[in-house]
């Protein structure tokens, strides 16, 4: 009898844990390919989502990869079927290409996203040389 009401308790706590659902952020991309991109240019990409979970999502810290890349984000809680958005802002100042990241914490469930940007720093065109007479 012991056994039977333990496993029913078990089974009652694991039932309630699995609908308890938090804020969930949802990207339209967790990616972002730039292409080629000239030198000197900074680029900036806007990752978009939506809270589907039930509770407000709070985004605490967007932290980059490196210095190169600054992350801004919308800092007001957003709430369930709202929108919000992180700007990622690259500056391509060396040639070559790139692979960056920015790390979303928040109060959701799984506690980051990882947000990536790539593409390629092409060098920017000799300057022209005036005609020779």
């Amino acid at each position: 009898m012991k056994v039977i009401f333990s496993t029913l308790v078990l089974l009652i706590g694991l039932t309630t844990v699995s609908f308890a659902q938090k804020g969930v952020l949802k990207f339209k991309e967790e990616t972002h390919k730039f292409g080629k991109v000239p030198q000197g240019v900074p680029v900036t990409n806007e990752f978009v989502f939506t809270n589907t979970g039930t509770d407000p999502v709070v985004i605490s810290n967007a932290a980059a990869s490196c210095g190169c890349t600054t992350p801004t984000w919308t800092k007001t809680p957003v709430m369930p079927g709202k929108t919000g958005s992180v700007k990622a802002t690259f500056n391509a100042a060396t040639p070559g290409l790139f692979n960056k990241s920015v790390t979303i914490s928040s109060n959701t469930e799984g506690g980051q996203v990882i947000l990536y940007l790539n593409g390629e720093v092409v060098p920017k065109a000799a300057a022209a040389k005036p005609a020779s007479k």
